[in-house]
């Protein structure tokens, strides 16, 4: 019985066997015989297992060693492009091949255009009789390292192994077809000088960080010559070289290469005409951007980030009665200089870091839980004062009492605070003045940093140097009392926002720290009511033991806590192999980079991506929102930011479908403004 069971298994397994054996060679039926050096490994293959007709679609297979190359077709200053022969059946014609963009090679002065790696060269063959199953074929090409040259030559016999459909190389065509230049949407023209210009849409300074162009007829221009990359409106430049000083370049067809500030490059064919370039961009002057920074600023003061700050100001400038002018000019004055300082300082440790080579961005304290921690119970306790829980008699110029008792110490210390809380909100306003001041020489970039923070106070260094605004101020009355009682819900409100960035980036446990914390604290403002040395030293001892609660807090990696960025319904993760693998794919995707600490990142995200009438809207252009969540230091993301020109968030960059040139979207978003962009309006 069990003998029976066995030959009956044995049975049953034969065919599943021979199957597994022949498999491989099913596999390479559609690919000839491999001519192999140690330099390369060439093969004959097909994209389909017969015959179309009297049609079919071959490649010239190369799998390159590292470090070899074989050539475009313009092969530059020197080398020569693969060629082949089809020796049976006889009286086949065959087409030329397709080659993806080549690379640029310069050595001792001589410009070549190489391909590397693994390169599949497509061709069409038409056969004298339909139903051809075997070709025959020779081929040479040339191969070459940094040192040597290598002719090399090959003979090839590929039998179709029959039927219907693809074969199993049709994925090497596929990728092959994807590699391959595309006709260009933009306008191209060459001027006498040898500028080529090429202007479109998406063809911004933001979008285009490199590029290059290859000729498709040989000894037109100096390949070894750089191609000057500069800008004009809604495109760029490239300064090539005729390879003849008295014969001026009229006409060029070849291959453009583009590259985004993300690294992607998409290739494009193009046919240049005769023009007249565009004028260049002019680099925007250091005066601009100083008065950029200034305006900035002072828009600033209407953000959500600011307005607790500036109640705490508000609330000191209404003391100032008509005879009180002088007072007024001092503590404006003091706000000021508290304000430009630490934007300084921060600014400064920015470029310091930076300079070192470590990735950081601006809003970077905000990506610290410890420093949220420490804000939180800072604008609780400044709450508490203005609640009216306790006030610092004979100290008024220590702590957040200062807020409403004043003094040239409490101004500066509110300008500190005004500035420490406004970094998440400056980046709508202050993109390109950020970057501007992160790339500038170290003086030019802390004066534009030293404009901002004079444009967050220069609504109070107007009552410094107006009088007659302080003359408008109220008179000091009982009224006072019941705006501050007031103004202590502002603060408990940004206390509660702080409690939830520390819940993003730490967890719970975080947050019962804080909480933790917070009870402390007012438990030692609330000692502060009692006289006598004894209440005072215990609410000093209270301070110091919740200080050490401060090393306990870790981030949300060990918490576990969940990620912000992916709120928004149907958003993936962004990762910089996602977005290329997407792009590749020639699918549709719109990069969001946002942090919970950044309140017009998350209003952008209610009002343009969130709704359900926009997330109809993405999933009937098939667009994938591909959210980067910046709310903790984040490298991928301080990268990607870098690459188009920013230092913060929020931005938002469109991908349209089929490679086409990425799109940067205003900071401030409406649907309008998304559903365009997408739409390509």
């Amino acid at each position: 019985m069990c003998d029976k069971c066995d030959m009956s298994v044995l049975r049953r397994l034969i065919p599943l066997l021979v199957i597994w054996l022949l498999t491989p060679l099913v596999a390479r039926a559609a690919e000839s015989n491999q001519v192999v050096s140690s330099r390369a490994s060439v093969s004959l293959v097909s994209a389909t297992k017969a015959a179309s007709g009297s049609t079919i679609k071959l490649g010239l297979l190369f799998r390159l060693q590292p470090n070899w190359h074989i050539y475009w077709s313009d092969p530059g200053d020197a080398g020569e492009p693969p060629s082949i022969t089809i020796t049976s059946p006889e009286g086949t014609k065959v087409g030329p091949f397709a080659y993806p963009a080549p690379h640029w090679l310069v050595a001792s002065g001589v410009g070549d255009y190489t391909e590397d790696g693994t390169v599949l060269l497509p061709f069409t063959l038409t056969t004298p009789r339909p139903g051809v199953s075997t070709i025959d074929a020779t081929a040479d090409w040339l191969v070459c390292d940094p040192k040597i040259c290598v002719p090399e030559h090959g003979r090839f016999a590929l039998t179709l192994p029959g039927g219907t459909g693809p074969s199993a190389q049709a994925p090497l065509f596929a990728a092959a077809a994807a590699q391959m230049p595309r006709p260009s949407p933009f306008r191209a023209i060459i001027a006498p000088d040898g500028t080529l210009a090429i202007t479109g849409a998406g063809l911004s300074r933001a979008a285009v960080k490199s590029a290059h162009f290859y000729p498709d007829d040989p000894g037109v221009i100096v390949n070894a010559a750089p191609q000057k990359l500069g800008y004009v409106a809604n495109g760029f430049t490239l300064g090539l070289k005729p390879a003849d000083a008295a014969k001026p370049l009229t006409a060029l067809a070849g291959v453009l290469e583009i590259t985004d500030p993300a690294g992607q490059t998409q290739a494009l064919t193009i046919a240049v005409t005769q023009g007249v370039a565009p004028a260049p961009l002019v680099t925007t002057p250091w005066f601009v951007w100083i008065g950029a920074a200034l305006l900035g600023g002072l828009i600033l003061n209407l953000m959500p980030c600011v307005f607790p700050v500036l109640a705490i100001k508000a609330m000191a400038v209404t003391r100032f009665g008509r005879n009180d002018r002088a007072e007024a000019r001092r503590e404006s004055l003091a706000y000021t200089a508290g304000a430009v300082l630490a934007m300084l300082v921060l600014g400064g440790v920015l470029l310091v870091v930076r300079a070192g080579g470590t990735a950081l961005g601006w809003g970077f304290q905000f990506q610290s839980p410890v420093f949220i921690a420490v804000m939180a119970w800072l604008v609780f306790a400044i709450g508490l004062n203005f609640a009216g829980m306790y006030e610092i008699s004979g100290m008024e110029n220590l702590g957040s009492g200062l807020a409403a008792r004043g003094g040239l110490a409490g101004s500066f210390a509110t300008g500190l605070l005004a500035v420490v809380v406004a970094t998440p909100c400056t980046a709508p306003f202050m993109g390109g003045a950020l970057a501007a001041a992160l790339a500038a020489p170290m003086i030019l970039g802390l004066s534009i940093f030293a404009a901002l923070g004079l444009g967050i106070a220069l609504p109070f260094v107007l009552v410094a140097i107006v009088p007659g605004l302080a003359r408008v101020l109220p008179r000091p009355g009982a009224w006072m009392d019941v705006l501050r009682q007031f103004l202590a819900f502002p603060m408990f409100a940004t206390a509660i926002w702080l409690l939830w960035v520390m819940a993003l980036e730490a967890g719970a446990s975080g947050v019962l720290i804080v909480g933790a914390g917070g009870v402390s604290i007012g438990f030692a403002l609330w000692l502060l009511r009692f006289h006598g040395i004894v209440a005072r030293g215990a609410a000093v001892l209270v301070v110091i033991a919740t200080g050490f609660l401060l090393p306990r807090i870790t981030t949300a990696d060990a918490t576990g806590a969940a990620s912000h960025g992916l709120h928004v319904t149907g958003a993936v993760a962004f990762s910089p192999e996602k977005l290329t693998a997407l792009r590749e794919a020639g699918k549709p995707v719109l990069v969001d980079m946002t942090a919970a600490w950044c309140i017009t990142c998350q209003v952008n995200e209610r009002v343009a991506l969130e709704p359900a009438a926009m997330q109809r809207f993405f999933r009937a252009h098939h667009v994938t929102l591909m959210m980067g969540d910046w709310t903790r230091r984040n490298p991928a993301i301080t990268a990607y930011l870098a690459a188009h020109g920013r230092d913060g968030v929020p931005i938002y960059v469109f991908y349209p479908p089929d490679h086409a040139m990425p799109v940067v979207l205003p900071q401030i978003l409406t649907p309008a403004i998304v559903t365009d962009a997408i739409a390509g309006r």
